[in-house]
């Protein structure tokens, strides 16, 4: 009775973080994986596996970095202001490497996806990358599958 005439609100959602080459970075990561609307346990394993090495953290770290970066993906700017922050604060070789760890989360499950690839593609050209290590990623990553 008291819930018809007092009824409960929903919590305030907690505000996001603002993004850092971390952030950033996860949330990049997230965003490939989703290309596909089909989220895998694989992928979740590969981002927190990259998150993990790439930010020396122990795996729960991890996974609660990446549980932050996919509320950041869905309700945060879209890839190039993400791109724009890790243009910005990590050099070149890192974020060639960035595009290889990409990569890596868009065959964790095994499949190919032209959504994921062509979201890869639009993330790896916001990241500056040129067109030959683009190329050199791509075929890299399929010489894999």
């Amino acid at each position: 009775m008291f819930e018809r005439l007092f009824p409960r609100r929903a919590p305030e959602p907690k505000p996001l973080p603002q993004p850092n080459a971390q952030l950033a970075l996860g949330a990049l990561l997230v965003r490939v994986a989703f290309a596909d609307k089909d989220y895998k346990a694989a992928e979740i394993g590969q981002i927190d596996r990259i998150l993990a090495q790439s930010f020396d953290l122990n795996p729960i770290e991890a996974a609660k970095l990446r549980a932050t970066c996919e509320a950041l993906e869905r309700d945060a700017p879209g890839t190039p202001e993400f791109a724009a922050i890790l243009r910005e604060e990590v050099d070149y070789a890192d974020r060639k490497a960035l595009g290889d760890a990409m990569w890596s989360v868009a065959l964790a499950d095994g499949d190919r996806d032209d959504a994921e690839e062509e979201q890869l593609s639009q993330i790896e050209a916001a990241l500056g990358l040129t067109d030959i290590d683009i190329q050199a990623a791509r075929e890299n990553a399929l010489r894999s599958i």
